[in-house]
């Protein structure tokens, strides 16, 4: 589980747009970006060479 005050303060770095943390895949989600930013032991890894490629909803 990531810290909720932490969580609040990060941003994507490609879009400065707020993150969703998603538990089950251990990742940081930017929605406007397209991209999942892993979290490793607790540490998220905001590298954009580093995120997962996400599709879009349908």
């Amino acid at each position: 589980m990531l810290d909720p005050w932490l969580l609040e303060r990060l941003v994507c770095p490609m879009t400065r747009t707020p993150l969703r943390y998603d538990e089950a895949m251990q990742e940081l989600v930017s929605e406007a970006a397209g991209l999942a930013y892993p979290v490793r032991d607790g540490v998220p890894v905001m590298l954009v060479e580093e995120a997962r490629r996400i599709d879009a909803p349908a």
